[in-house]
């Protein structure tokens, strides 16, 4: 059932589903899913890959695990389902795309898969969470894997634009292959405690669709 869910992504991942650190991890996430509440919903869980094609990947944004309360992960890193309220984060990162263009949006729902499907990667390194308890599910496998889309990413395609928002993202570049003209943005986390050290005003959505157009690629509609 997981398998499919990677999509077109397969070719580069089979090898991951035979290793050992990959059957603890289905081992683990059955246990978790039938004792507790855990989000985003099974059929979720890899809602960032299924959306965003490796075909048509351009963008990679980092977080690190979903969002903890009921109804708010829906498999992307930062995105809510339409009708949920905004949490923070998000509320900073529209505030941050209205910086960056002419136009003012009023964003009325929080889900990027829109994003997703013009080919920005919403990557959580934690894909699943138990409901109340952030970084429940660190250090049960997910981070072997989605290393290993890291680094697939950075080797098998060029030009890919990397937004690294906060600490913990940022350890990602050291994944990330120097050598194939790869355009890494750095910046604090767009969360209330830290938006204010250097998200809010790095203008990354901009200074994406620059990239994009001058590699003779179609920017990005983040509105």
């Amino acid at each position: 059932m997981l398998e499919k869910q990677f999509n077109n992504w397969n070719s580069f991942l089979v090898n991951e589903y035979h290793k050992p650190y990959f059957k603890e991890l289905l081992k683990i996430l059955r246990i978790e899913y039938n004792r507790f509440i855990c989000f985003p919903k099974k059929e979720n869980i890899f809602s960032c890959l299924k959306h965003c094609s490796f075909q048509k990947l351009k963008v990679v944004i980092i977080g690190q695990d979903p969002y903890h309360k009921e109804n708010q992960s829906d498999g992307l890193c930062f995105s809510v389902p339409n009708g949920v309220s905004f949490p923070p984060s998000l509320k900073n990162i529209f505030k941050e795309v209205n910086n960056c263009f002419s136009f003012k949006k009023n964003f009325i729902n929080g889900s990027l898969i829109h994003w997703a499907e013009q080919g920005v990667l919403l990557l959580n390194s934690i894909l699943t969470v138990r409901k109340n308890f952030p970084l429940s599910h660190k250090n049960i496998g997910w981070e072997f894997l989605t290393n290993q889309i890291i680094r697939t990413i950075s080797d098998q395609k060029e030009n890919i634009v990397f937004l690294l928002w906060g600490k913990y993202a940022q350890k990602k570049i050291s994944l990330i292959n120097s050598f194939h003209n790869h355009y890494v943005l750095k910046t604090s986390h767009p969360s209330p405690l830290s938006a204010h050290m250097g998200f809010l005003g790095s203008r990354h959505f901009k200074k994406t669709n620059i990239f994009l157009k001058k590699i003779g690629k179609k920017t990005i509609s983040w509105s």
